[in-house]
């Protein structure tokens, strides 16, 4: 279990730099946020996913911050799925969401219950 444990954190590390990347980088990126009605939240968000995979890096060192990282990364999905629900998208254009806020929920679960009870 420990190693699923550790690939959920890199690919959620992975995906989290590549996609906050994408979101301050990439001209792509604007009219999928204004399709959602959040264009001015595209940089916010960008800056929000590095920042939260670069809390899964540094929980490597410091694994107190797992809970917090994996949990606002989680968040932020759940934040995204109701965008896209709000605007109509099937669940095929929602599954990415779904599934990293999946892994990043037993990240967070998991790390707490670490910490709590080591």
């Amino acid at each position: 279990m420990q190693s699923a444990f550790e690939v959920c954190r890199i690919v959620s590390l992975v995906v989290f730099l590549g996609y906050g990347g994408l979101c301050l980088h990439r001209s792509a990126m604007v009219p999928e946020f204004e399709r959602f009605g959040l264009g001015h939240l595209r940089v916010l968000t960008g800056w929000l996913e590095i920042l939260g995979a670069l809390g899964l890096l540094v929980s490597f060192r410091a694994p107190w911050l797992l809970p917090f990282a994996a949990g606002g990364l989680g968040l932020l999905m759940v934040f995204a799925i109701a965008a896209r629900l709000r605007v109509g998208d099937g669940l095929l254009q929602m599954s990415p969401a779904f599934l990293l806020m999946a892994v990043n929920g037993f990240l967070a679960v998991r790390a707490a219950g670490e910490l709590l009870h080591p």
